[in-house]
């Protein structure tokens, strides 16, 4: 199977709880996985924990992993987070008030919990000499806007913090001399590596970008708050719809090519977030709580169960998700 997970700051604990009822209860193999921003995260967390013990590996790499990154910032003791799911009136201060400052300024000295949790945590030189899961992590070349997929031997803890690097929040990232950020401009995640990977006939994709964005936003932050959503979103759309709708010209091709071939072996399937994420402040992707970890990983898990318990049987055999119904028309789901 391949995974392909989206990004959406700690939402991504939706994905790991997604993610372990899939390790837990399928016991598939993971061939290929392309990640974005904390897609990415996941990503390399759980293809590290595979490499060292399995499916039950990868679950305790992501379980570790999400637990340490919810006690890295003390958010109650500061009174940063209301209710855990939310900033309080002095963190949505401390926003406003960090805008009115490039990050270099407001953090000279590159404090930066995440690189310290992901360097424990991972280990790069192993996932870039190994061969039996193919990770595409995806960033945004700053000066061009274009896609870089990292893999292989290009396979990096930059790379990985490149793909989360959001450019309001973080300084860039350089890579060989070029600034990046966030992937979700450009790929969220990326499909089509997907498609080129050796055996991997069933795509799993875990989508924490809502299929609607909500009222018409008024205000100049909600304004600013919708821009950056479809912008992060675009891209995935965009791509879906390409896919659909060449699937469907390869079902009717007399003479299929080696695309058209692959696009009619592969099954496509869609675990979404919306019920759980939709209702979110945009502001709660910044909050790494515990107490929200906690709930988003419990959300992910029950929407997996709910899945597996109406599709499992589809899995190896046949598509649980008709990506032309779905995204040809950028209609959702009912």
């Amino acid at each position: 199977m391949a995974l392909a997970l989206q990004g959406g700051g700690t939402h991504g604990a939706f994905t790991w709880g997604v993610l372990d009822v899939l390790l837990e209860r399928c016991r598939f193999d993971v061939t290929a996985i392309s990640g974005t921003s904390a897609g990415a995260v996941n990503a390399v967390v759980l293809a590290d924990g595979w490499l060292r013990g399995g499916p039950d590996g990868a679950r305790e790499a992501l379980d570790d992993f999400w637990r340490e990154l919810g006690r890295v910032v003390p958010w109650d003791a500061l009174g940063l987070a209301h209710e855990g799911s939310r900033l309080s009136p002095a963190g949505r201060l401390m926003l406003q008030w960090a805008q009115l400052f490039s990050p270099a300024q407001r953090n000279p000295l590159q404090f930066d919990p995440l690189r310290d949790l992901l360097a424990r945590r991972v280990d790069f030189d192993r996932l870039r000499q190994q061969r039996q899961l193919r990770l595409h992590i995806a960033a945004t070349q700053a000066n061009t806007g274009r896609l870089r997929l990292f893999s292989g031997s290009d396979l990096s803890l930059e790379a990985v913090l490149a793909s989360a690097c959001l450019p309001m929040v973080q300084q860039a990232v350089t890579i060989d001399g070029e600034p990046y950020w966030d992937g979700g401009y450009s790929a969220n995640p990326a499909l089509a590596p997907l498609l080129r990977a050796d055996g991997a006939r069933d795509v799993m994709v875990v989508m924490l970008s809502p299929w609607t964005l909500g009222d018409e936003p008024r205000s100049v932050d909600e304004i600013r708050t919708r821009a950056t959503e479809i912008a992060f979103n675009a891209t995935f759309l965009r791509e879906m719809r390409m896919l659909a709708d060449a699937s469907e010209l390869a079902k009717r091709a007399w003479l299929p090519g080696p695309l058209e071939r692959r696009l009619r072996r592969v099954r496509w399937h869609l675990i979404d977030g919306h019920d759980a994420l939709s209702a979110l402040p945009s502001d709660s992707k910044l909050i790494a709580h515990p107490q929200l970890l906690e709930r988003l990983n419990q959300a992910g898990r029950d929407r997996a169960i709910a899945w597996l318990d109406a599709n499992e049987c589809s899995m190896g055999r046949r598509s649980s998700a008709d990506i032309g119904a779905l995204f040809a028309n950028h209609e959702p789901p009912a």
